[in-house]
């Protein structure tokens, strides 16, 4: 009589993640949302969205003069100036990695790692000391510049890994074949490395953009609070104790960035119908 295995689903292993999902993201969700469409006696209300697009009192065309729509400019180009510094420097970095030997490679890739394990707030304030003591830490014209410096300094490594990770598993094979057809170093980059890592790029910079928009920390940080940003918004708002007009401008936020995910989602899906490279 032969005994019959338990059978074990691996769809069991997902039920912890699904808990931790459910209770601290989706949960404070719908708080958020709650809050976002009641009012101080829980009754339905839009007037917190009201509130919103007609900040200045002048109705939705008065909106984008007003203080509100100027912080989501000013956030939307810090977050895209910071992106375009990471991947000017972040694509070099993870190019150079990934032609490096194993040990070599090891070596570079922990160096890029060991700064994430360290707290934010302590790379944040270890920044700010060194800007201090060269002398353009708190001033106007540089705040601007601090900010910026600060994205940069702190979600470069999550522009070089999804990089390096795309550069690694291009076969070869194209790259021979490409200097075997003539074609010069500059001219393979080109037409084979780069659109083969689209990928690495659209995530890396997913990764950099979405983080950056709401990353208020820095910005208050790296400026003494004289540079806001959306981020910088909804904490004013929470920790005065507007809780709908803060829930509000978090939900605008989660709404612009689900838009530019699904924006680049588009990039995303024209890259893997091409992954054999460009014709030379």
């Amino acid at each position: 009589m032969t005994k019959t295995k338990p059978h074990f689903s691996r769809k069991l292993l997902a039920i912890p993640y699904g808990l931790f999902l459910f209770l601290f993201v989706l949960i404070p969700l719908l708080i958020i949302v709650y809050y976002a469409f009641t009012d101080g006696n829980g009754s339905f209300t839009l007037k917190n969205f009201r509130e919103f697009f007609s900040s200045n009192g002048e109705g939705l065309i008065g909106f984008f003069t007003s203080s509100t729509c100027k912080t989501i400019g000013r956030s939307l180009f810090i977050s895209t100036v910071s992106t375009i510094v990471c991947l000017f420097i972040a694509y070099p970095v993870a190019y150079i990695i990934a032609n490096c030997r194993l040990k070599t490679k090891s070596v570079l890739l922990l160096l890029f790692v060991v700064p994430m394990w360290i707290n934010f707030v302590l790379r944040i304030n270890a920044l700010r000391e060194l800007l201090d003591w060269i002398g353009i830490y708190n001033k106007s014209e540089w705040n601007m510049f601090n900010t910026i410096l600060g994205m940069v300094y702190d979600f470069l490594p999550f522009m070089v890994l999804p990089i390096y990770t795309t550069l690694i598993k291009i076969d070869n094979s194209y790259l021979e074949a490409a200097r075997d057809l003539g074609a010069t170093g500059a001219k393979t980059f080109m037409k084979v490395t780069l659109p083969l890592s689209k990928s690495g790029i659209v995530s890396g910079c997913t990764m950099v953009f979405l983080p950056s928009m709401s990353n208020y920390v820095v910005s208050k940080w790296m400026t003494n609070g004289k540079i806001t940003i959306i981020g910088s918004f909804i904490e004013k708002y929470f920790f005065s104790g507007d809780w709908g007009y803060g829930s509000v401008t978090a939900l605008i936020l989660l709404l612009l960035m689900f838009l530019i995910t699904w924006l680049t989602g588009g990039f995303k899906a024209e890259s893997k119908t091409n992954t054999r490279g460009a014709v030379l």
